[in-house]
């Protein structure tokens, strides 16, 4: 098309950025995550029991923990290093987690799908759902592209960026050897990030099978999946040379999409994807049986699933349950992602998470938000080029029979029946954040923590399994280890705090927060560079149960079972492109808690069901994180 390289520039707009240093030049040289030291997890898991058993139950687990340790926990143990020292392309933990997500029976929305919605853009007028469909989409082919050409940045934490993240770095590191180039960035401070996830970010689908599920992916596939008021459109965004289809033809096709007025089906597909795997797994094989085998595939093997919703976001609880779940008529929640864009452009991603973990779908948000902002593809005066939409858009049609349509109405009862007890509540917290916190000292997470414990002691007084989750990513295919912010430290001070404020002076009340911010920071540290106790011990239980083993007393022990039970599920992130992100309770009587602290405020977003009071839990929140920032701050609290 003679418009083509017009727009391309000779292929720079197919491309967010050409980096100097190629996308995988350190994937090969990462450090491998470590097994940690049987004796020291033994360790970790007893300082994480001790806040939450009595003492006769401490006593109890201490006792099966040192018998696991000396005996069939040695034996596993040394097989799990064993086995790990043979197979070094990979992690000790990806087998095991990679079939935790995919054997979990239990439908991935709410209970696995997280989500992260964007900030508007900060020009208004482009907030319009074409437009920003438009851009969105662009900058996401954008990404695909520049990250299959291997000329995405490589992600990398960097310490001492004035040192690492310089032009004359990367022209030095790019001859340094894959082998050994990750020698070459540590040396100056810099943590190059484990990539192999982002592959599977598109094209790339779960699919629901009998026991476990499969992964795929098919990066041939060169056509976008959208979903509108419960109908399938797929058309092409990618030509037969490999470039991207001009984005006035990519509004054109979305236009047409968004005019067209098909009803909504009766019954829509989208619904099964949120049904217990195996019964979905049976559903699927009736689908294919039943002459959908085609439409199947290009569902499966789309770029990824563009949802466009008829209506517009009231306020963030909304924006909560519409990310979080939505109308499961208008999802496919088994895709790597769905991209959500609501009437007023409003957007999010909701992601599948047994593929990945936050970190890529986060490097993935910030470039296309940075990219659809800073140079977006159309804008408000564009016009969508003048194409035939009805030959290039594909309207997908399922072929039902009545198993099909009974299933898809239970899907559906079941589905609005757990949507309808779901609690999404927030709070932000203006009185202070990050700068504050780091000018008194403490670590601004471990004061988040701290309020968490402080607040469900005050609300329910007790102390309880809580988990943190933590990206080892800077390890060859490291997943996530868990930090537990629940401690021995994080009880007193929020015992002093709740129970017997009078008795203590606002120095010692000062003194105990500091004491939760060095423990907290110690465990980060550990969890960070793969020294948790959580990854470790239930790999040696699967191998166990891999090896037909009887399971070991250790992992019987109702201490273990509970700590494992958590009741506060918690993960931070902080991102310039992001407003919000949270997910599901982990267990019916817990909270999710996603939480964010930015420069001068906390923002707070919990889930619940009818088990727990969210609303109750974050007041208790605000009052606890009142009571900490007064403290540092000098003032006497009031009880």
């Amino acid at each position: 098309a003679p418009g083509r390289r017009g727009y391309s520039g000779a292929g720079a707009a197919e491309f967010l950025h050409r980096s100097i240093v190629p996308t995988m030049h350190y994937q090969k040289s990462l450090p491998r995550l470590p097994v940690p030291k049987l004796e020291d997890t033994i360790t970790r898991y007893l300082n994480a029991q001790k806040p939450l058993l009595n003492d006769d139950q401490f006593r109890k687990t201490e006792e099966l923990a040192h018998a696991f340790e000396k005996g069939i926990g040695r034996e596993l143990h040394e097989q799990l290093v064993a086995q790990d020292n043979q197979n070094k392309h990979t992690s000790y933990i990806t087998g095991p987690w990679f079939d935790m997500y995919l054997k979990a029976r239990e439908p991935v929305v709410l209970n696995f799908n997280a989500f992260m919605s964007f900030n508007p853009d900060p020009k208004s007028e482009y907030n319009d759902q074409l437009i920003r469909a438009t851009n969105m989409t662009v900058s996401a082919i954008r990404f695909m592209k520049t990250f299959r050409a291997g000329y995405l940045e490589p992600e990398v934490f960097h310490l001492n960026p004035e040192k690492s993240d310089t032009e004359i770095f990367k022209k030095i590191i790019r001859f340094v050897p894959s082998s050994i180039s990750w020698f070459g960035a540590y040396m100056v401070n810099a943590y190059p990030l484990d990539m192999s996830q982002y592959f599977r970010l598109f094209n790339s689908t779960r699919l629901p099978k009998l026991n476990r599920d499969e992964l795929y992916t098919d990066e041939k596939a060169k056509h976008l999946l959208v979903l509108r008021n419960g109908n399938f459109y797929v058309f092409d965004v990618i030509d037969r040379d490999g470039n991207m289809l001009e984005p006035s033809e990519i509004q054109a096709h979305l236009k047409y999409i968004l005019s067209d007025n098909s009803p909504a089906p009766a019954f829509p597909l989208g619904y099964l994807t949120s049904e217990n795997r195996d019964t979905w797994a049976l559903l699927r094989k009736n689908l294919l049986d039943n002459g959908n085998e085609e439409a199947l595939q290009k569902v499966d093997s789309a770029m990824f699933c563009l949802s466009l919703d008829d209506f517009a976001i009231k306020d963030f609880v909304h924006l909560s349950h519409t990310m979080l779940h939505g109308d499961a008529a208008n999802r496919w929640y088994d895709k790597s992602f769905n991209l959500i864009i609501t009437k007023d452009g409003t957007a999010g991603i909701n992601f599948e998470h047994s593929w990945g973990d936050g970190v890529a779908v986060l490097r993935f948000q910030n470039e296309v938000f940075k990219d659809s902002t800073k140079t977006p593809a159309i804008n408000p005066q564009s016009q969508p080029a003048s194409v035939d939409s009805s030959r290039a858009v594909q309207k997908l049609d399922f072929k039902l029979n009545d198993a099909l349509k009974a299933g898809i109405t239970k899907a559906k009862q079941k589905f609005d029946a757990t949507v309808e007890s779901l609690s999404v509540n927030m709070i932000q917290f203006q009185e202070g954040g990050k700068e504050l916190l780091k000018q008194k000292k403490v670590s601004p997470d471990a004061v988040a923590q701290l309020a968490f414990q402080m607040a469900f002691l005050r609300q329910y007084d007790q102390t309880v399994a809580t988990y943190e989750s933590c990206s080892t990513a800077a390890f060859k295919h490291g997943r996530t280890e868990t930090i537990r912010p629940a401690s021995i430290y994080t009880k007193k001070c929020s015992e002093a705090f709740v129970k017997e404020l009078s008795k203590h002076s606002t120095e010692e009340l000062h003194n105990l927060i500091v004491e939760c911010s060095k423990y907290h920071g110690r465990l980060t540290k550990e969890a960070a560079m793969g020294q948790g106790f959580d990854r470790h011990l239930f790999s040696l239980r699967y191998l166990a149960l891999s090896k037909g083993l009887p399971l070991p007393d250790f992992y019987q022990d109702q201490a273990y079972a509970r700590i494992n039970h958590n009741i506060i599920s918690t993960s931070t992130l902080v991102s310039p492109a992001v407003q919000l992100g949270g997910f599901g309770p982990v267990v019916s009587d817990g909270f999710g808690v996603g939480y964010q602290v930015q420069d001068d405020w906390i923002g707070c977003n919990v889930s619940s069901y009818p088990a727990r009071n969210g609303k109750e839990f974050l007041q208790c929140i605000y009052k606890s994180l009142e009571d900490i920032f007064n403290v540092l701050k000098g003032k006497k609290i009031g009880s």
